[in-house]
């Protein structure tokens, strides 16, 4: 579980302390609530969830689950702080109330006082029943996520201690998708990798070393095998190339073609000097394991061959663009298009790193890969015999050397 904050403290009651516990080490999503139906515990999972983009949710404990502020709480997530219409709640109330009037001490009167005033009336219409062990409803709009609505179930789950007695009551969430759409999603997925997503969640400027890759000559290659190997290629290629980025500490950026481009921030890397270490020798592991991508598709390594451009961003205005097809993290700065000109520069399998990324390197991380930063040599763009137009219509004045 990310997230540089406390966990909620857990219930005094023991089995809701048990429960609370037992759901959040795991990283369910649930909310805890006493006999008297009042907020107890919501695990971390679910207050990140819900507070979108990265906050933490302020969930109010100790209310009633219909009371005025409990209200007010469900609307903040659930519709980005506007009121949800008054019918639209009062429709909703009966199905979870008729419980809670059947174990409300005071009955009806009791259970009119702590409810809010706009469902209130709907007290004296209901038949009280009995919570069942267990049940299950759908929420088609109980939050949001990256601005969308999350449909969602709730199983709750009458909590009972070791003599039988009730004594909370459990609501286990989940997002609508099966189970098998969610491993189908997240299989493959880093958790490493998930939790520095997070911090580029909400859109906002950071520092990072920026790396650009990309397959040379892959337009002839592409006619010449079938689509079926050129695919298999792409994607062993692609896979490798994610693999070398996440193992390094880094952030998966979109992908366009066989292109590759990777983000190494010097916030969750630890300084920008590791930033900078990072991304040169996710490069190098790169290019180490093209040989066994040609050979896994049946090609020879010789028609294989990996450009890199790698800068350093100081102010990249990153971000997460999550749509209900896709979640991939993108940069924007002049110093993405630079890195493309550098990139677009590095031809013959070179690695071409700027000037402002190696002099990020401090003494020890710059000894790792050997680079001796005291005496590099840099070359401007403008004055390589590789230079693209573009390079030298862009980015002239960047200063390169070969990594």
């Amino acid at each position: 579980m990310a997230g540089s904050f406390e966990s909620l403290p857990l219930p005094d009651d023991p089995t809701l302390a048990a429960w609370s516990a037992a759901l959040n080490a795991p990283g369910y999503w649930a909310y805890l609530f006493d006999a008297s139906w009042r907020y107890v515990f919501v695990t971390d999972e679910l207050r990140v969830a819900l507070g979108g983009t990265g906050k933490v949710a302020d969930v109010p404990l100790g209310s009633h689950f219909f009371s005025a502020e409990a209200t007010r709480f469900r609307n903040a997530i659930a519709a980005g702080g506007l009121m949800q219409p008054v019918e639209r709640r009062r429709a909703r109330f009966p199905s979870l109330a008729r419980y809670m009037l059947a174990t409300t001490p005071d009955g009806r009167e009791g259970l009119r006082r702590v409810v809010d005033p706009d469902v209130a009336d709907l007290v004296d219409e209901l038949q009280p029943e009995d919570p069942p062990p267990i049940w299950s409803r759908y929420n088609d709009a109980d939050f949001r996520f990256a601005g969308t609505r999350v449909p969602s179930w709730g199983t709750w789950i009458t909590l009972v201690d070791t003599n039988g007695a009730a004594v909370g009551y459990c609501d286990l969430l989940k997002p609508a998708a099966g189970m098998s759409q969610f491993a189908a999603a997240v299989a493959l997925a880093d958790l490493s990798h998930l939790e520095r997503m997070r911090v580029v969640e909400s859109p906002d400027r950071h520092s990072a070393a920026i790396l650009m890759a990309d397959l040379e000559a892959s337009s002839p290659l592409a006619r010449r095998l079938s689509t079926a190997q050129y695919f298999a290629f792409v994607r062993r290629f692609v896979r490798a190339a994610d693999d070398r980025i996440i193992d390094e500490g880094g952030i998966v950026g979109r992908h366009a073609g066989d292109g590759v481009v990777g983000f190494f921030l010097a916030e969750t890397s630890g300084s920008e000097s590791a930033a900078a270490r990072s991304c040169i020798a996710s490069a190098r592991t790169l290019r180490g394991v093209l040989a066994d991508v040609a050979e896994r598709s049946e090609l020879p390594h010789a028609e294989l061959s990996l450009r890199f451009g790698l800068h350093w961003g100081a102010t990249l205005y990153m971000g997460r663009i999550t749509t209900r097809g896709r979640s991939e993290v993108n940069a924007l700065g002049d110093e993405m298009n630079e890195t493309a000109r550098i990139e677009a520069c590095a031809s013959s399998g070179r690695a071409l790193a700027s000037k402002a990324l190696i002099e990020r390197l401090k003494r020890a991380d710059a000894d790792v890969l050997g680079i001796d930063t005291a005496h590099a040599e840099y070359t401007p763009l403008a004055e390589l015999a590789t230079a693209s137009d573009k390079a030298r219509r862009d980015a002239p004045a960047i200063a390169v050397c070969e990594v």
